[in-house]
């Protein structure tokens, strides 16, 4: 009975052996068999498609997704459309002198927006924010530490200027950032937001409950939730270059009765312009206004909104109140201070009915338009993608779901009939192809707000991009044309041009009502943190003849598309003549 049941168990045991060499010889079988099929495919979507039938496609992009025949508005073809050209490729079984021939480049299209989305992630610049980024930090900071107070964030204490960092912050960072600025107070919250001002918060806290470390120094108190860990900065602001941040806005016609339009003011002899900004920043304003001896601090509103400059010689006496074309005429500056009456927002308190898009092409201002809305409705915008660049720029929209419906708007660059689709209205904005297409050659090789290089301009990059991008532009335009539910057309140019009447379109297209005051303080904010910075490309010619007549062509087609839909064209300036 003995050695029977040995003998089972020496069975057993080179069963399991024997089990257990067939499975890994089963997994390393398939593990090589899906090897060669990916090798396969790679090799097989490396051939790219030929020239004569679609745009070029970058190698890297491998195989082209389904095609969808006719998802391309086809307008009719104008009579003054210019001949084709040989110098980029293009298709050659169809006549380059209308949207036709885009049909068979749908795929491409698709594939090329996909290849935009993985690079807006793998080449994205080391996040930063702008304004923290200014000169050589310590890694130690300066300021007195005054203590732990609590925050609001709806009804702030430090009612300046706000800057996030979610990876670099420090204290050393707010600081600077602060005193720059001519504050007197910085305090950081959350370990990754920083709030400037000028009081003191009243309500103190207890000092373990500012907690929460900062992201960018381990080891240091960067504030807590709802708490605020409060610095004085009277030691840098002591040593900073107070006037570089002071800009000249120019000569303006004095309203009737000062002391009613400035809230603060201020007589002093030999008045300089370094001492009426000090006096209006440490009272909060963003506008210094000299006439004569007087200094007065306040905001642009209705009264004074700063729409209609003067000839500067009328300000030519305007120290002397009595010489400056009788003192009806004043200096205006803006001080480092920051209008703040549009500066909060906020998540809609209910999802919206109705899914509206912001829809542009790379390049065409979208994050600019974005700063625009939020500040002009108190509420953020979302994203079709995650940009945390821009979330630490304050677009805290861009972590939030784009179909959580808490945004009063989503950022797309999609084109196709489902993305477009699943929007119930969008506000398309469009600018000028070779102005949008050398801002996003910037941005993709230089980041949200640096600029390509030399190198990178006159190398093989820049005609590559071209050849691919100016049919996504064309395309983007007719598509959303076709099947767009309900769409406010707005012009770049036109935005930047008049910006208030614009602005206000776009604020009634979304349902939204806003006071005067409040689109003042967005024309006062207009650019936000999105002027490019570094070098800018030497004055030459980045468009060669050939590229003209490839982008006038989509110019045409696009212009006529909107006509036929009864909306108004394209800018006379986008228009080749």
């Amino acid at each position: 009975m003995a050695k029977a049941f040995f003998r089972l168990q020496k069975f057993l045991r080179r069963t399991q052996c024997l089990l257990f060499f067939l499975t890994a010889a089963y997994l390393m079988a398939g593990s090589l068999l899906l090897l060669q099929r990916t090798r396969l495919v790679i090799q097989q979507g490396s051939r790219g498609t030929p020239a004569s039938q679609a745009l070029p496609v970058p190698e890297e992009m491998g195989r082209a997704g389904p095609e969808e025949p006719g998802s391309l508005q086809s307008p009719r073809a104008g009579p003054g459309l210019p001949p084709g050209t040989d110098g980029l490729q293009e298709p050659a079984l169809e006549p380059r002198h209308g949207p036709h021939w885009l049909l068979s480049r749908n795929s491409e299209l698709r594939q090329l927006r996909r290849r935009w989305f993985q690079g807006l992630s793998s080449e994205r610049e080391p996040l930063q924010t702008a304004g923290l980024g200014a000169g050589k930090r310590t890694a130690e900071h300066k300021g007195s530490y005054m203590g732990c107070f609590t925050h609001d964030s709806r009804e702030r204490t430090l009612k300046g200027a706000v800057f996030y960092d979610l990876r670099k912050m420090t204290v050393a960072h707010c600081q600077e950032a602060c005193a720059e600025r001519a504050y007197s107070y910085a305090g950081l919250a959350y370990g990754a937001e920083c709030y400037c001002g000028n009081t003191l918060p009243a309500a103190a806290a207890k000092a373990e409950e500012c907690n929460s470390e900062c992201r960018g120094q381990k080891g240091s108190v960067c504030g807590g939730i709802n708490r605020l860990s409060v610095y004085g900065l009277e030691g840098l602001r002591a040593g900073a270059r107070r006037r570089r941040n002071v800009i000249y806005r120019g000569c303006f016609r004095a309203p009737e009765n000062l002391t009613d339009t400035f809230p603060a003011s201020l007589i002093q002899p030999n008045l300089t312009v370094e001492m009426c900004s000090e006096f209006c920043s440490k009272k909060e304003f963003p506008l210094a206004v000299i006439r004569g001896q007087e200094c007065y601090c306040g905001f642009p509103t209705g009264r004074f909104s700063l729409r209609e400059g003067a000839d500067g010689l009328r300000c030519s006496g305007a120290r002397n109140a009595s010489t400056a074309a009788g003192g009806h005429y004043c200096l205006v500056y803006q001080t480092p201070v920051q209008d703040t009456r549009c500066t909060d927002r906020k998540f809609l308190t209910t999802k919206s009915k109705v899914f509206v898009a912001l829809s542009s092409f790379p390049g065409a201002g979208n994050t600019w338009a974005r700063h625009l809305i939020e500040h002009a409705t108190g509420y953020y915008t979302g994203s079709y993608y995650f940009d945390g660049a821009l979330y630490n720029k304050g677009f805290k929209g861009e972590k939030d779901h784009w179909r959580s419906r808490r945004t009063i708007c989503v950022k797309t660059h999609e084109s196709g009939r489902t993305e477009i689709e699943m929007f119930d209205s969008a506000i398309l904005l469009i600018r000028n192809p070779y102005k949008s297409l050398m801002a996003e050659f910037n941005r993709k090789y230089a980041g949200h707000l640096g600029y390509a290089t030399d190198r990178n301009w006159k190398g093989k990059e820049w005609p590559d991009f071209v050849n691919s991008y100016a049919s996504w532009w064309a395309s983007h335009v007719l598509e959303w044309l076709k099947y767009g539910k309900r769409l406010l057309i707005v012009h770049y140019e036109e935005l930047k041009q008049s910006l208030i009447p614009k602005l206000k379109e776009m604020v009634e297209f979304l349902n939204v009502t806003v006071t005067e005051d409040r689109l003042l303080c967005v024309e006062n904010n207009r650019d936000g943190n999105f002027k490019r910075s570094g070098a800018k490309q030497k004055n030459f010619e980045p468009f060669t003849q050939e590229m003209k007549d490839l982008i006038n062509r989509y110019i045409l087609t696009v212009d006529e598309a909107l006509r036929g839909r009864n909306f108004s064209g394209l800018p006379r300036e986008y228009v080749p003549r």
